[in-house]
């Protein structure tokens, strides 16, 4: 064989090579950051995970093939929201996924550049996170579970249930809660006949005293409003309205299967399955700037009557017609 035919021949070969093994160079992993204010172990955040991890392997993103999840579990801990703020921005994840008020606000404190999804956040642009709902504005966009009449529906459903029930406790955690429910609760309780009494709470001993403070009060009953700090504590909470003997409205079903009245709300599974779309559009080179934060579409009314019985109340059957789940 000529000199020339040779390297013409192994030039070639080493081309076709190196073709071939570029080929099979597996594509970039991207990296998902989540921070989850649950513990760990909490069976309430497994369904959200679960949602979470369909709603992109149907979008072709599997998990060891072409994705990875970098968890955190603060559960309501400042402190440790922070610190894993820190840390997961420290990892320079491709986007981060979140849940709460708490940890936004710490991501936001930490970076402008890596994209920050959330869910379950009630007020975005109150808690300035975003510009206007069409035009986030910036590396932070997602899924409220805020919509503008839920306080009002609530007001309505503790009317219906336990109509004797004049007065209405609305537990909130005012560090995160932007108040945005306020206004439409105030306006609609004169024309309901009610009175609402705010009950601020930070920790459980204050859930404890705010609760206890209706207990004596037969006119009285409780509408917890959506907050992580609730999701933590509901067992608590859901145990003192019964030891007290109030009828109360929950924002989710977690509640209600827990042993609580009623609840109206979002699916909260839903917003992980949405929430999917935003990652796969941003991983795939959209800008959180330019995609609008998207508000609730499925609701969830949802009934036990044991409860109601234990309570001494009878459920109206156009509302047990309504209900989407009725727990007996």
């Amino acid at each position: 064989m000529k000199r020339r035919e040779f390297i013409t021949l192994f030039g070639g070969g080493a081309a076709a090579w190196s073709l071939k093994a570029h080929a099979q160079q597996p594509a970039q992993m991207a990296r998902i950051g989540v921070m989850l204010a649950y513990s760990a172990n909490d069976p309430q955040a497994k369904p959200f995970v679960a949602a979470l991890k369909k709603g992109l392997q149907d979008l072709g993103w599997i998990e060891h093939r072409n994705i990875e999840f970098d968890f955190r579990w603060p559960a309501t801990d400042p402190d440790r929201t922070r610190a894993y703020a820190t840390e997961l921005v420290g990892t320079k994840p491709s986007i981060i996924l979140v849940n709460s008020t708490a940890a936004t606000a710490a991501l936001q404190q930490k970076t402008v550049t890596v994209p920050v999804v959330f869910v379950n956040i009630a007020d975005p642009i109150r808690s300035r996170f975003v510009g206007s709902l069409a035009a986030p504005g910036g590396n932070i966009t997602g899924f409220t579970n805020f919509e503008t009449t839920m306080g009002a529906k609530w007001l309505q459903l503790l009317r219906d249930v336990a109509p004797e029930r004049m007065r209405a406790g609305l537990l909130f955690n005012p560090i995160t809660h932007s108040g945005q429910y306020f206004d439409l609760i105030e306006t609609t309780a004169p024309l309901l006949g009610m009175e609402p009494i705010k009950l601020p709470v930070q920790d459980a001993a204050g859930i404890g005293r705010a609760i206890a403070s209706l207990g004596g009060d037969a006119n009285a009953g409780l509408i917890v409003l959506p907050d992580n700090f609730h999701f933590a504590h509901s067992d608590l909470i859901v145990a003192l309205a019964a030891q007290h003997r109030l009828p109360a409205i929950y924002p989710f079903r977690l509640f209600v299967t827990a042993g609580g009245l009623i609840s109206y709300g979002i699916d909260l599974a839903n917003l992980y399955l949405r929430a999917a779309s935003y990652l796969d559009r941003i991983l795939k080179g959209a800008k959180p700037a330019d995609l609008p934060f998207q508000q609730p579409t499925k609701f969830e009314l949802v009934i036990n009557l044991k409860t109601a019985k234990e309570l001494g109340l009878t459920v109206p059957s156009t509302l047990l017609a309504r209900a989407d789940e009725v727990i007996e």
